[in-house]
């Protein structure tokens, strides 16, 4: 007898080593749980100073605003009292006060890339979702008025760090186009911030209805690209296109 309850004591201490370390094991799983917790949380501490730049905000397009016609003549409005004198518009920069390096925020070949990858897109013809599906239509020519109007508007939403067709002050793309000297019959518009090169910005538009309705509409006969930029800008970039058909 006494040698069988020695054996079952022999037997009821291994038993207990071996729950014993059952529960050291269990132990050791929640002490791995514990170091994955703190890996995860690792990145709430002050990271380390570093000199790579912050993103920068995803490129944006705003909708293509629909092409407007030169209106007719409007009907003399009645006489009303003399307004007094108000502020006129900042003017868009004249032809012979923009460069081609002005207009292409330092890019190459900036009006030759900005018109063969136009056309070809124009050449190909595009769907352009509900906005419907275009036929290949002809190639449009370059216009300095044009550009210089889009420049305009570039450089006024660089620097005063807006994103809109609307001009800072008010003014429309119609009196944009109008005040560069181009005398208009139709004219469209796209703009876009924070794409670095032709290549993108025209890829974004056509991926975009509206702006893709914009570069396929074979009612328009004339473009001009430009590029403003300015590091302090929300985006850095800002594009314009202003299409057109000549009165």
């Amino acid at each position: 007898m006494t040698s069988r309850n020695d054996g079952r004591g022999a037997r009821l201490a291994a038993l207990a080593g071996m729950a014993t370390a059952l529960i050291a094991g269990c132990g050791g799983g929640s002490g791995g749980s514990g170091g994955s917790s703190e890996a995860v949380a690792a990145p709430l501490a002050s990271p380390a100073p570093s000199t790579a730049p912050s993103a920068a905000p995803a490129p944006v397009m705003t909708p293509a605003p629909t092409p407007v016609t030169s209106p007719g003549p409007a009907p003399a409005p009645g006489p009303s009292p003399a307004p007094g004198p108000s502020p006129s518009p900042a003017p868009a920069p004249s032809p012979s006060s923009v460069s081609a390096a002005d207009i292409s925020c330092g890019l190459a070949n900036f009006q030759a890339d900005a018109l063969r990858l136009i056309n070809a897109r124009r050449a190909a013809g595009a769907s352009c979702g509900s906005r419907g599906n275009f036929a290949a239509t002809g190639a449009l020519t370059w216009s300095t008025a044009l550009a210089n109007a889009s420049y305009g508007h570039s450089l006024d939403m660089a620097t005063r760090n807006y994103f809109s067709h609307t001009s800072a002050d008010g003014r429309t793309l119609g009196t944009r186009v109008t005040a560069a000297g181009y005398t208009w019959r139709s004219v469209g518009e796209n703009i876009a911030a924070g794409y670095g090169t032709v290549q993108q910005v025209v890829d974004g538009w056509m991926a975009s209805e509206g702006h893709c309705a914009n570069l396929m509409n074979p009612g328009f006969q004339q473009m001009g690209l430009a590029c403003a930029r300015n590091t302090a800008s929300s985006y850095g970039t800002y594009w314009t296109l202003d299409l057109a058909a000549p009165r």
